[in-house]
């Protein structure tokens, strides 16, 4: 079986591949110390410039101050989906929020939550719809026309006029639940015709959270480009040897037992271009005879020409998955970064990318997870006599938990009925058949546990069809994945905010999620959903 590197992290048994480990608070203090710096005056005043665009907040204003004169950072960052993508985002911006403010009081350093929007990223059909869950039936789904042929950066991409009737959806879906006018309105207000998908994402994200005063960084603009070509300019002219010690490090991971997350090509720079401009497609680079081909394109470019480029329009590049992070901390004072498993993985691939740029590592830390557990799900739970974490079984399985504590089960009588009989004749027999030679002993033992296992599993598959005909125990569980684990995926990663902010109330909510995040502890945990306290 592989192994799950961002499991292994959690359990501290990854240190090769991550410099430190969140659980230690020496390692904590050491991160911080070592990011305290003042900001690059050009890069506080974009940052100062985009924050303004945002809804007026005290503790917003606060840490931009902070980060200028020389805070720390704990940065967490997705991309700019469709009224706010995936639970998860929040959970990730709640758990920087919260980090940051441990990390402060662990060192007494001022440190600060810094929200990065993956701008550069061009993968609309990923982020261009969200899901609301229903009572009964199927989710709704709401979903922006996307083509995965689209290749345009999502800093360069605007709302279409459609947003407005996928909001009257969600409001005639949404119109009972007691806290639905505010939530849709903060939606109206940015998700509109238009408007940048960055911005909406944005604005809605710093208005959220501004009473924690979270930073937003959009980084697809020219006041980042000069300190991004420098890092695209080795990309390209250091292709070959950053490919190779990164190859290196996912053969290293392969002899663990574990896949690298991100696939890494030889001799590839780990830019995009944009050939057309920086608002048009952009294409990964592959390394051919004299020069580069795009990927998925027809263009052909000279080392010469992509540097040309680079030094006249150095938005022409982007990051890839890869070297975004290396951008990141050569913006910003990165103590610390938040992300989900499978950034938490793909972290284990950077050490030697770090060292290639002559950056320090940050410290990797795992987002809160949360199950969303609401009244009804709970009574449905305790019926059942489960967990939540159970959700994520198969149907066959919660049902056998379900009454696993019974005092006996329906097969029981059946299965002391197949097997009493057959057990006592063989004993009665084992002496005359152990007589016959060498290795009976040990067949005679293996006969009974075949039969036993064989028995086993008939009288398994029999309980199970009857609990199957329990319209109302498969009804019950069929519910709870549906709240917990809808089409089979983690509730976080499916449903949006949109539902439990309209039944519960978005700042409520809020607040609830942040304090329930324990930070630097990984497990996913239960959030039960009342009404207002």
């Amino acid at each position: 079986m592989t192994k799950n590197l961002c499991e292994e992290y959690c359990a501290g048994q990854a240190g090769r591949f991550f410099p430190e480990h969140f659980a230690d608070e020496s390692a904590r203090r050491r991160v911080v110390a070592r990011a305290c710096r003042p900001l690059d005056p050009a890069v506080a005043a974009e940052l100062e410039s985009q924050n303004a665009r945002y809804a007026p907040s005290a503790s917003r204003s606060r840490h931009l101050r902070m980060l200028r004169d020389g805070a720390a950072a704990v940065v967490t960052g997705q991309q700019v989906g469709l009224f706010l993508g995936p639970l998860f985002n929040l959970y990730k911006a709640a758990s920087s929020i919260r980090a940051a403010k441990q990390l402060a009081e662990e060192t007494g350093a001022p440190v600060v939550p810094v929200f990065w929007l993956q701008t550069e990223d061009h993968d609309l059909v990923e982020v261009s719809s969200c899901h609301v869950p229903r009572a009964e039936g199927e989710d709704l789904s709401l979903a922006l026309p996307a083509s995965s042929d689209d290749r345009i950066s999502m800093a360069h991409l605007r709302l279409p006029a459609a947003v407005t009737q996928l909001l009257d959806s969600l409001r005639v879906e949404l119109r009972e639940l007691p806290h639905a006018t505010d939530h849709l309105e903060r939606l109206a207000r940015h998700y509109q015709p238009g408007v940048r998908w960055v911005d909406a994402f944005g604005a809605a994200m710093a208005e959220i959270f501004a009473v924690e005063g979270l930073v937003i960084v959009d980084p697809r603009v020219p006041a980042f480009a000069s300190i991004a070509a420098a890092l695209h300019r080795r990309a390209i002219e250091e292709a070959t040897p950053i490919a190779t010690t990164l190859l290196a490090r996912s053969a290293e991971i392969e002899a663990v037992g574990a896949a690298p997350t991100v696939h890494v090509r030889d001799r590839a720079p780990l830019s995009f271009f944009h050939p057309a401009g920086p608002d048009g497609p952009r294409y990964r680079l592959e390394a051919v005879d004299g020069g580069w081909r795009e990927v998925g394109g027809r263009g052909f470019h000279s080392t010469a020409e992509l540097l040309s480029r680079l030094e006249n329009e150095p938005l022409c590049f982007s990051t890839s998955v890869l070297l975004r992070p290396v951008l990141q901390d050569s913006l910003l004072p990165t103590a610390a970064y938040v992300g989900g498993p499978g950034e938490v993985s793909y972290f284990a691939q950077l050490g030697p990318l770090y060292d290639a740029f002559q950056l320090p590592m940050p410290l990797v830390v795992p987002r809160a997870g949360f199950r969303l557990v609401e009244e009804k799900t709970r009574r449905l739970l305790d019926r059942l006599g489960v967990e939540a974490d159970c959700a994520a079984l198969g149907e066959d399985e919660i049902l056998l938990r379900a009454t696993a504590g019974a005092a006996s089960s329906p097969g029981d009588e059946i299965r002391r009925a197949l097997l009493e009989p057959f057990v006592a004749n063989l004993r009665s027999h084992a002496d005359e058949l152990a007589g016959a030679g060498d290795g009976m002993a040990s067949a005679i033992k293996k006969a009974e546990s075949s039969v036993e296992h064989a028995v086993g599993r008939l009288v398994s598959k029999y309980e199970n069809r009857l609990r199957q005909r329990s319209s109302e125990m498969v009804e019950a569980v069929v519910r709870v994945k549906s709240s917990l684990n809808p089409m089979g995926v983690p509730q976080e990663r499916r449903f949006g905010l949109s539902y439990f902010a309209a039944r519960y109330g978005e700042r409520d909510l809020i607040e609830r999620v942040l304090e329930a995040v324990l930070p630097f502890s990984p497990e996913t945990r239960d959030l039960s959903c009342t009404g207002p306290r």
